[in-house]
């Protein structure tokens, strides 16, 4: 097991001294941890080390584990993974977030099947900001209409975009990309009020994603180490 305690007072440690560096507070940015492929006593360590909001890829792995810690009230779940519309639905009844709206269908269904006993699903529209073929989201182009029907639907709050831009090592490259979602976010913020969210940033380019705005960076390597999947 990693030393979970360390990687999170780590990671706690770069967003604060990133976010003084270019005169933002750390309060502004929310660690997201994601934990997909992770068994439930690491995302126990990490709660028991503060950490309260995980973002999961896959649905099925996501709702075993919201079910898990349904004692830990507090605790906030993310959907962060490509959605499918036949699993709409358990997104809908189980999470508080969901990061990856890129087309109508999936935001109606995800609104039509919300229970009316929880609150409204806070969702992000995912754009494909490096214009990948093998990536989800939308252009940007696209993105003031979509949001526009969206921030019409009875329980979704649209709070705001998420990014996965292609993978850069260099860091002046990394801001460039980041720099469109900034200017698109600050668009939005301007038409809807309740806008709050910018989604960009990982292990990797999360110090050029907090320089560039994000107001929440997704970290899974750094805390719970490399990735294991089910053989």
């Amino acid at each position: 097991m990693n030393n979970i305690e360390q990687n999170l007072h780590d990671v706690r440690n770069r967003i604060t001294l990133v976010a003084q560096k270019c005169g933002r507070s750390p309060e502004e940015i929310t660690l997201l941890a994601v934990s997909k492929t992770k068994p439930a006593d690491a995302i126990a360590e990490a709660i028991t080390n503060g950490q309260r909001e995980f973002g999961e890829n896959y649905v099925q792995e996501g709702v075993e584990k919201i079910q898990h810690f349904s004692n830990h009230s507090d605790l906030v779940w993310h959907f962060i993974g490509p959605l499918q519309s036949n699993k709409s639905r358990l997104v809908a009844e189980n999470f508080d977030w969901c990061h990856t709206i890129d087309r109508l269908k999936i935001a109606q269904r995800l609104s039509e099947q919300r229970p009316e006993n929880l609150a409204p699903l806070n969702v992000l529209i995912q754009v494909n900001i490096s214009g990948e073929d093998s990536k989800s989201g939308i252009l940007l182009k696209e993105l003031m209409e979509l949001a526009a029907i969206i921030n019409a639907l009875p329980n979704l709050v649209l709070r705001g975009l998420m990014a996965i831009p292609a993978p850069e090592s260099d860091f002046e490259r990394q801001i460039t990309v980041f720099r469109q979602m900034e200017q698109a976010f600050i668009k939005m913020k301007t038409q809807y009020p309740q806008v709050d969210t910018l989604s960009m940033g990982m292990t990797d380019d999360m110090e050029a994603a907090i320089t560039c705005g994000s107001t929440l960076v997704r970290i899974g390597t750094a805390i719970f180490g490399a990735r294991q999947y089910k053989s």
